[in-house]
């Protein structure tokens, strides 16, 4: 159950995985080094060191965890760019590798490359059995793609396949909500959220639109309905 907390389209706060999110933000400007290529060539010519995910002929394969956990140092260090190189080798070397479809699906979604994101994400629901998580994933990515009809049939798909999954139905009831839908939208969110909860988010979406008025209606219901809800009290005395 979603309690007392706004909702909203962030990757960085919806995406389902168990994966913590690092490092989230646009790609750097960095260039990546290729982890097996030429660099490493030019380096031996002149005598450095080798990179630690560098390779030689005679070197065995790097796995894909290996490359996954080089990936996820990377987003720790900040080096977007370069995590992308490791999780697309992770996924070369094995399509079907969960976590660094995750991760690199979320990494294009944040870069705003919708094209590559959606792929991906449609990979990920099927490596996943059709999670309603992994709906609600792709889903998120077709919203901020601006592909709405879309959007809605993967929420709807992730809620056939778990009626009771808060994700799907809080997420599709914001994006009726923006759409004002409001009636549909409460109806999907009523399923995972309380009376007075629903109320302070549609007053958040209501605000986040611009319409102070009806903003402030929603917050004076969800406080008439629970008057211990801090959030809802806070945003209305800031419209005052």
């Amino acid at each position: 159950m979603v309690r007392n907390k706004l909702m909203t389209v962030l990757l960085a706060l919806a995406l389902t995985s168990a994966l913590p999110l690092i490092g989230a933000g646009c790609a750097s400007d960095k260039k990546s080094p290729d982890p097996t290529g030429s660099r490493a060539d030019a380096a031996r010519k002149k005598g450095e060191p080798r990179d630690n995910f560098e390779q030689s002929a005679a070197d065995p394969p790097i796995s894909a965890d290996t490359r996954f956990a080089a990936g996820q140092l990377a987003e720790s260090q900040g080096d977007v760019a370069r995590a992308m190189v490791q999780y697309r080798a992770a996924l070369k070397t094995d399509p079907n590798h969960k976590d660094a479809l995750f991760r690199l699906a979320a990494l294009d979604t944040q870069a705003r490359q919708f094209n590559e994101a959606i792929g991906l994400w449609q990979r990920y629901v099927q490596v996943t059995k059709q999670s309603p998580e992994a709906y609600n994933d792709l889903a998120l990515c077709y919203e901020q793609a601006g592909k709405l009809e879309e959007a809605e049939q993967s929420y709807k798909a992730g809620i056939s396949r778990n009626p009771d999954n808060a994700a799907c139905r809080a997420n599709y009831g914001l994006m009726l909500a923006r759409a004002d839908r409001i009636d549909e939208a409460i109806a999907q969110l009523q399923t995972v959220l309380t009376p007075a909860e629903v109320h302070y988010n549609l007053g958040s979406v209501f605000e986040q639109k611009g319409k102070t008025a009806e903003a402030k209606a929603y917050y004076r219901k969800a406080l008439e309905l629970d008057p211990k809800l801090i959030d809802a009290r806070s945003r209305l005395a800031a419209l005052k």
